[in-house]
């Protein structure tokens, strides 16, 4: 390898994620040893296995444990720009349960303040971007001052990340080039993101994941364009005032008052239950909605917006037996969003439409034919009643002409097989209907069988049990 030039082995040094890989690579050969110099990102975690060894005591077999803080001090100090830094522990490690790891030590206390400052005004000229990932078993005691600190430092910094930690917003100062934001599993000294708001002004990309203390959380942020924010159940009141969003990802139970003022928005994913007070402004761009609740059916009859929308999937998480139902969900749908032209439908929607399947009169139908692509995620639970909602529901919807079913990989194939091709069968009247044909379950990826155009002439379908 040392006959190659010095830049292709400096390029392939810097394709490698891991810096412990780094390390290992410049003992086996004096010129990556002598390149590695020119690297300028530093990315190091911890496993849990050398967190265990490092518990352990010492061994003629099992030498000491370098600590993390001195492997990484070491690293950043052989580097002569370094631009990117990303320092944490392996998820094993973060989500360890207090009853299994009792730790009052501090050597994976990465947010702590001391040991930053220890290092980060060697980088801060140069770094654009840093991540740290704090051991929460050793952090979530302690209060960092973490964020002022790097504010103060780091003038250049355009990405920051931190998880699991605590922190402070004490002396935080503005930082005018930072336009990407992530805070996750974070207990915060800003109960209504007042200090977010003023010091970090020009967010573009705001991801607030499992962030504790708040108490009525606003966010007002001129330039952001993208959000996620996943709030606790608490019942608190949640705002949203952003003239440039243009996605938005939000998780919340019961908010209290949910208010969100973002005309620009195209892409929404809303997860909640209900709002007591759920006001917006109109989403006059609104073109794709991802929609999840616990209540479903009682969340549409109050749904405040939807008369843009043609992109809809609707996720019902826990569906119990209407009361006094008067329409289907699949209606209850296309009421609250008339100009849908592609709907899906997942298990905990389409089991309910099963079982109260009712497509309304005339004038119901024809506000269906705008309807264009329709994706279905099926349990089968009685394959004739599965049969019997489908071939309704594409008589009812003439201008539908994509069809995509998911069946669940825990239906028998032969059950699989036989609602594939009786449901073909019973469409051959629809010679342009395109079916795709795949399977789902929890917690994997989806999987496509096959997909092909309805024909008269069908006879049988080949089902490919490979997934």
């Amino acid at each position: 390898m040392d006959d190659l030039p010095p830049p292709i082995l400096l390029e392939i040094l810097r394709r490698l994620a891991d810096s412990a890989d780094v390390a290992r690579c410049r003992v086996s050969s004096k010129t990556l040893n002598s390149l590695a110099a020119e690297l300028r990102s530093v990315n190091l975690h911890w496993s849990y296995l050398r967190y265990a060894k490092s518990r352990s005591p010492p061994t003629t077999r099992s030498p000491p444990i370098t600590p993390f803080k001195e492997v990484f001090s070491k690293l950043v100090s052989e580097l002569r720009i370094v631009e990117s830094v990303s320092i944490g522990v392996e998820k094993p490690l973060r989500f360890a349960a207090y009853e299994d790891i009792e730790d009052e030590d501090d050597d994976l206390f990465l947010s702590d303040a001391g040991f930053v400052k220890a290092w980060i005004p060697r980088v801060c000229g140069d770094l654009v971007s840093l991540s740290i990932s704090d051991f929460w078993v050793q952090s979530c005691w302690r209060r960092s001052d973490v964020l002022s600190l790097i504010s103060s430092y780091c003038l250049k910094l355009v990405e920051l990340e931190i998880k699991n930690a605590w922190l402070s917003v004490d002396s935080l100062t503005p930082m005018p080039n930072l336009t990407t934001l992530t805070l996750e599993f974070i207990r915060l000294d800003d109960e209504n993101l007042e200090k977010v708001n003023e010091c970090f002004p020009c967010l573009q990309v705001l991801n607030l994941i499992g962030v504790g203390g708040l108490k009525e959380p606003k966010i007002h942020l001129a330039h952001l364009k993208t959000c996620h924010w996943t709030l606790s159940n608490a019942p608190i009141s949640i705002s949203i005032i952003a003239p440039n969003l243009i996605e938005l990802t939000l998780t919340c139970v019961k908010p209290k008052l949910l208010f969100i003022e973002a005309p620009l928005l195209s892409q929404l994913s809303l997860s909640l239950e209900n709002a007591s007070n759920f006001k917006v402004k109109e989403f006059s761009s609104l073109r794709k909605l991802h929609l999840e609740s616990t209540s479903l059916r009682n969340l549409l009859a109050t749904f405040p917006f939807g008369k843009t929308v043609n992109n809809l999937t609707a996720v019902s998480t826990r569906w119990e037996v209407p009361v006094g139902v008067c329409k289907s969900i699949f209606e209850l749908l296309l009421c609250a969003f008339p100009n849908v032209s592609s709907l899906t439908l997942t298990a905990g929607v389409w089991s309910e439409f099963e079982a109260y399947p009712g497509l309304g009169g005339l004038e119901f139908r024809v506000r269906m034919e705008g309807l264009k692509e329709i994706t279905a995620y099926l349990t089968v639970n009685d394959i004739e009643v599965t049969l019997a909602t489908i071939v309704s529901l594409l008589d009812s919807c003439s201008g539908v002409s994509d069809i995509s079913m998911f069946i669940h990989r825990d239906v028998v194939s032969h059950v699989t097989n036989s609602l594939i091709s009786r449901c073909v069968y019973h469409m051959a009247h629809r010679a342009s209907l395109r079916w795709k044909w795949g399977m789902w379950k929890e917690g994997t990826k989806d999987a496509w069988i096959s997909d092909g155009i309805c024909q008269p002439s069908f006879q049988s379908f080949q089902f490919v049990n490979e997934f």
